[in-house]
């Protein structure tokens, strides 16, 4: 990107969602699109998993995470990984939520992981959201296709349910204690 003012080169300042300019020091902060990504658009040398686009690097809920501005593709390094779903589950409004099992024959395929090119381990995710991600141990990243982070987000967490009917459990055992006493 070049500087609106002065034309000058733009990079992206070390740890920051921000980019500056080469020349004149501006700043410019990229609007974050509908799925919350702020594309700070750096090429990266790694290209995505889907569609063999060059990805760029990019900001999630103040993780910096690469992203493929094709098909909307994000990998996220393995430490981030549940800070960003939990920043972007308190920002998410509470909404019924209509789960859907996930597409089986995803496990059938084969992704090679942008970094260092070997193949992924694709799987079920573990918590909630019935999605199947991609994992690469050996440079501790998850792959996640377009939507997928959205349906993690939006799914009821089994652990805030389990702590939400043991509170209303203990609540309907007090009230039961106090009407046996009345």
């Amino acid at each position: 990107m070049t500087c609106p003012g002065c034309g000058a080169a733009m990079h992206v300042a070390a740890g920051k969602d921000f980019l500056v300019c080469d020349y004149c020091g501006a700043t410019h902060f990229p609007e974050a699109n509908p799925d919350g990504v702020r594309v700070l658009g750096e090429a990266t040398e790694s290209p995505c998993p889907r569609c063999s686009i060059t990805l760029v690097t990019a900001s999630l809920a103040g993780a910096r995470v690469i992203y493929c501005n094709h098909c909307h593709g994000v990998l996220i390094p393995m430490d981030d990984f549940m800070g960003v779903v939990e920043e972007l589950r308190s920002r998410h409004e509470t909404a019924a939520y209509t789960g859907q099992q996930p597409d089986w024959h995803d496990l059938d395929r084969t992704t090679a992981c942008p970094n260092c090119r070997k193949r992924m381990d694709t799987h079920p995710y573990g918590g909630p959201g019935n999605v199947i991600i991609d994992t690469c141990e050996d440079c501790s990243v998850n792959w996640l296709d377009y939507g997928e982070l959205q349906r993690i987000v939006r799914a009821p967490d089994g652990h805030y349910a389990i702590a939400l009917d043991e509170d209303e459990r203990d609540k309907m055992a007090l009230d039961a204690m106090l009407n046996d006493h009345s």
